[in-house]
């Protein structure tokens, strides 16, 4: 059956791009629902976003949301793979400012909050997207791909020049608690040159190293404390993998694959099925269907604790 949250969650933070203070309130919604958005800041016009595939806007270091009007909301990835991760498929989320607090630049705080207030179960079925074809996209040397599988895997691989990340491969069935025990409080990375120059640009304003941002400088990591997993960057990008998979309108019965992939690829990924004849439909999920889904039998003793 459907899930939406119990009580109302609100968290408070900053922006990471803008710096700003925001405050967002995840509230409790019907079934068929969905998941929107709404800009508490803005009085007059559509302040309504779509948690969908279609509404993405290209942008270079998040996932980025656009109703009809121009009314956007950025930085939706951790909290929508949060939501996946915990099951929830309905939910109307309000926020005061232009960006999704960064909090501590995972999913964990948004995964704790939620199962703590816990979640009510609806009287609908669950519909999921069943990938029937195997559809891929490449762009500049990355790839993404999505192939037929009677659950959601996620398979990753990432190479960078700085020593301290360098080529890691993870692959990953989500079901269940999976995303909660293996990925959730694993937070975005950068490099130090990459810090430098977006700072001289005026984005990640609110980024605060060793906070809300892993920072690596060659061989080292520069962030207080270091890493929470040895491979904490290829498992924070399969949470951005799982979190822009989430808008396809519905849990993702399929295999993904990520070579070096990032948000705007796996959008096209998404929006070349889409496009796609016969390329997936969506399915009333029966009992053993629903019990592969990320999320359920999800229990507070898989939940990290983070600081």
């Amino acid at each position: 059956m459907q899930n939406t949250i119990r009580y109302p969650v609100t968290f408070t933070g900053v922006g990471l791009h803008t710096g700003r203070p925001v405050r967002m309130v995840i509230r409790p919604a019907s079934a068929e629902h969905g998941i929107w958005f709404r800009r508490a800041d803005i009085d007059t016009g559509d302040t309504l976003i779509p948690a969908v595939w279609s509404a993405s806007e290209h942008s270079p270091l998040c996932t980025k949301l656009v109703n009809n009007a121009g009314v956007s909301i950025s930085t939706v990835e951790h909290l929508m793979a949060a939501l996946a991760g915990c099951g929830v498929h309905n939910a109307m989320i309000e926020v005061d400012g232009p960006e999704i607090p960064i909090l501590d630049g995972s999913a964990a705080p948004f995964v704790r909050a939620i199962m703590e207030k816990g979640l009510r179960q609806l009287a609908s079925p669950v519909r999921a997207i069943e990938i029937l074809k195997d559809i891929r996209v490449e762009r500049d040397g990355a790839e993404a791909r999505l192939a037929p599988a009677n659950t959601l895997k996620i398979d990753f691989h990432i190479d960078f020049d700085d020593a301290a990340i360098g080529q890691q491969t993870k692959s990953l069935v989500l079901n269940n608690g999976t995303f909660a025990r293996e990925l959730c409080d694993s937070r975005t990375f950068c490099r130090q040159a990459d810090v430098e120059a977006m700072r001289a640009n005026g984005l990640a304003l609110g980024g605060t190293p060793g906070v809300n941002a892993v920072v690596f400088d060659g061989a080292r990591v520069t962030s207080p404390g270091g890493l929470r997993h040895r491979d904490e960057p290829v498992r924070h990008k399969m949470l951005d993998a799982l979190g822009d998979l989430a808008l396809a309108g519905g849990p993702v019965l399929g295999q993904y694959t990520g070579l070096r992939a990032g948000h705007t690829l796996t959008n096209l990924l998404l929006r070349k099925v889409f496009a796609t004849p016969g390329a997936a439909r969506m399915i009333v999920c029966d009992t053993a269907t629903t019990a592969r889904l990320p999320g359920v039998g999800l229990h507070w003793g898989e939940i990290p604790k983070v600081a």
